[in-house]
């Protein structure tokens, strides 16, 4: 089967991208290396090509009332110009995806339209969901990316960059804000959708918009010097955050508790929604397991399925691993039993067959310097 590629797919690979197969896309896993993209996120900006990821448009008359259902959370507490980090749930609670909910508000005949960010590898179960669980006649749900780019411009220096390249300011914008308008100084004809969000721990910009707008996008920032950065630094950026990565951190095995995302379940809300039931019997009884960070002593990197021990006894398995750039040694992301899941305690993690000590840590293991 021949690979999905982006709309610019031309553009980075003109930029000496390094190319794997990733859910089915065509994608760049590094530029100029590993490294000194992580850093360039760090410690300025760098440019990735996310168009990869799924975009679903749910637009409708009161379309929250009909969707409030499929999220956990209370998607009341946002409003238009703004945006929550939610999950979609299965009938036990399981985790189907991660994703971003965008509030675009009333747009034209009474209509309100929601924007969902999905992972790439959940894009189609979750549009089957989405459009099994709900009544169409009053509302679409679409495939709003079509044959459009999604960027994410990240690191300190990024919104200055976009400000630069759109002639207007987007200072009044909070954090996890977003608009979808024309920008006039851009092109009169076509709206663009932007908002203070990404997934590095950085502040930055996620940007879909047209293939010819997303191209000059993309060389106005290669002539500003900004790192186009692959999905080898992506990882490494969110994993140093402590965010999850779905198909590693996060199943429909898991539920939203046990991966320390309960914050999202708003039980006391009182609105139905698939899985509640079985949440609200773990909240009250508790879950057998806990998603933590792991500080590896020595050099060798715990990477998925390693397995962790205490006391000769099997109590966890690591999920996501990497060197961290920024902190200099190896870090990882697992699920261990919640008796031995305790901060600062000490356990042995088996990589290639020899145990190396662990010691259970924040999940975040970097905080940018404010």
């Amino acid at each position: 089967m021949e690979l999905l590629k982006s709309p610019i797919f031309s553009k980075y690979k003109n930029s000496n991208a390094k190319l794997i197969n990733f859910e089915g896309w065509e994608m760049p896993i590094s530029f100029a290396g590993l490294i000194e993209e992580h850093k360039s996120v760090r410690n300025s900006v760098g440019l990735f090509d996310i168009s990869h990821m799924g975009v679903i448009s749910i637009c409708g008359k009161n379309v929250k009332d009909h969707i409030q259902k499929l999220f956990p959370t209370n998607i009341y507490s946002i409003a238009k110009g703004q945006s929550c980090y939610s999950l979609l749930l299965n009938d036990s609670g399981g985790i189907i995806d991660d994703l971003i909910i965008y509030d675009l508000g009333v747009t034209n005949q009474e209509k309100s339209e929601i924007f969902l960010i999905v992972n790439a590898s959940r894009y189609e179960k979750d549009f089957e969901w989405i459009s099994d669980k709900l009544f169409k006649k009053d509302i679409s749900i679409d495939n709003a990316k079509k044959n459009k780019a999604l960027l994410a411009l990240q690191g300190k220096n990024s919104f200055q960059h976009f400000e630069e390249w759109c002639q207007e300011s987007i200072s009044h914008i909070p954090s996890f804000g977003c608009e979808y308008k024309v920008l006039k100084n851009i092109c009169e004809n076509e709206k663009v959708f932007f908002s203070k969000t990404g997934y590095t721990g950085e502040k930055g910009l996620e940007i879909l918009l047209s293939p010819n707008l997303a191209a000059k996008l993309w060389d106005f920032l290669i002539s500003k010097n900004v790192q186009p950065c692959g999905l080898g630094a992506r990882d490494t950026l969110r994993l140093e955050a402590g965010f999850h990565l779905y198909g590693q951190d996060l199943t429909e095995n898991i539920n939203p508790y046990e991966a320390g995302l309960g914050w999202v379940v708003h039980l006391e809300n009182d609105h139905e929604f698939y899985g509640r039931e079985y949440l609200q019997k773990i909240s009250v009884n508790g879950n057998k397991k806990k998603f933590v960070g792991l500080e590896i002593q020595g050099k060798a990197i715990a990477r998925k399925n390693c397995q962790i021990f205490k006391d000769d006894k099997l109590v966890g398995t690591i999920t996501s691993g990497s060197w961290s750039p920024s902190l200099e040694k190896p870090i990882s992301l697992g699920y261990v039993e919640y008796d031995y899941a305790n901060i600062d305690d000490e356990v042995d993690v088996v990589i290639r067959g020899k145990k190396y000590k662990g010691i259970i840590s924040k999940k975040n293991f970097y905080k940018k310097e404010i």
